[in-house]
């Protein structure tokens, strides 16, 4: 993965919070890095922290972009027994030194307890692909060696940020390159922006040349069988009587959404979890297999889905919509369905980069990501389910 740093740029920021700017942006050119909103980035002086706010995407990001925390408020949560996310976002947003800021990312407390200037988070999908397989600790520790820590997955939030704080209380910072997050991403960090977000380019660089390495993506697929524009139309109307609403559907049909849909193990794969939890939210916890009657095969992804809710469902919990988010045609390709085109561009590309992910996963020694009750957990996070039910 390329620089993308021009140190002529560079000199003309006056200020780190501008230089913290740049760099976020830097990295929001790169998809495979973070999608839609995806990763965070933080500055921090003396006293406050500068975390990335919600709604904000670090392509595009601007000042405005950066909330600014009080940080000893932010450190001191690391050290509680408990809390929850209501309740950190609620203390988060009292925190604020301008109130009329975006809340701050709900990685604000670990952005906080790590002793750098800057801090560059994203959900690289080469180091979380091969999170992806059955010897991933092994495989990163091979990768990467002591230089950089590896933890299991936990819950985003607060419960992540009390994990790292726990697990970093005796270690010698200087000695870290960053920090891998299995199922979830990559951390960074340094006084320089610059060494920080090149430092992140170099360990996804280690990730990306092994793949290279060890795998091969299909660049055609002669195998898919013809399925009519009419198909489709009566597949998208079906999707959309289930969701309530008017659906885009957009058809793809590249070579690796074409190898997916003719693998005899092809049910096994989908329903073994996303290349990272947060996709949920965009595609659902698996996709609907659509083979022969439409009716039947939609009636068979309700049923999982129903049967996924009740497995992992609490009293307080509000069913979300049954409509699958995208599906794969057997023999044919993937289609997504979404509310409207920007929602439907969206639910393409995570599509794009999961089937990626697990094709490559499938030959480091098969694809394997997150238990469903932790895909569960996201796709019924607290806060989500509070605007429900206001």
């Amino acid at each position: 993965m390329k620089s993308l740093f021009d140190d002529a740029k560079a000199k003309t920021l006056t200020t780190p919070l501008q230089m913290r700017v740049y760099t976020s942006q830097l990295l929001g050119q790169s998809e495979d890095l973070v999608l839609h909103g995806g990763g965070n980035t933080s500055y921090k002086d003396s006293d406050t922290l500068y975390v990335k706010g919600s709604g904000w995407n670090l392509v595009d990001i601007e000042e405005a972009g950066f909330s600014p925390v009080d940080l000893k408020v932010l450190q001191e949560m690391a050290t509680r027994d408990e809390l929850s996310d209501t309740q950190m976002v609620s203390e988060q947003r009292q925190a604020l030194r301008d109130p009329d800021a975006p809340n701050p990312s709900i990685e604000a407390i670990l952005h906080a307890i790590i002793p750098f200037s800057f801090v560059d988070h994203t959900h690289t999908d080469a180091i979380v692909t091969i999170s992806n397989t059955p010897n991933a600790k092994e495989t990163l520790a091979k990768l990467y060696g002591d230089n950089v820590l590896i933890i299991d997955y936990v819950m985003p939030g607060f419960i992540l940020s009390k994990e790292i704080y726990a697990k970093t209380k005796e270690i010698n910072w200087s000695t870290l390159e960053g920090i891998i997050l299995l199922n979830h991403g990559l951390f960074t960090f340094d006084d320089d922006a610059k060494k920080s977000y090149e430092k992140h380019l170099e360990l996804v660089t280690v990730a990306e040349e092994y793949i290279l390495e060890n795998t091969l993506l299909p660049t055609r697929c002669d195998t898919k069988h013809e399925v009519t524009q009419d198909y489709i139309d009566a597949l998208s109307d079906e999707v959309s009587k289930l969701r309530g609403c008017p659906i885009t559907t957009v058809v793809l049909e590249t070579p690796e959404a074409c190898t997916l849909s003719v693998l005899p193990t092809l049910e096994n794969i989908v329903m073994s979890g996303e290349l990272t939890p947060e996709h949920v939210i965009r595609i659902k916890p698996f996709p609907a297999i659509i083979s022969g009657d439409i009716n039947i095969s939609l009636q068979s992804f309700i049923d999982q889905y129903r049967h996924y809710f009740d497995s992992f469902a609490s009293p307080e919990h509000i069913c979300l919509d049954l409509a699958p988010r995208y599906a794969i045609i057997r023999d044919f390709g993937a289609v997504v369905f979404g509310k409207d085109a920007k929602e439907a561009k969206i639910i393409a590309d995570v599509v794009t980069h999961n089937i990626k992910a697990m094709l490559v996963a499938e030959q480091l020694g098969g694809w394997k990501s997150l238990e469903l009750s932790d895909i569960f957990a996201m796709e019924y996070w607290e806060l989500e389910q509070a605007k429900l039910r206001k």
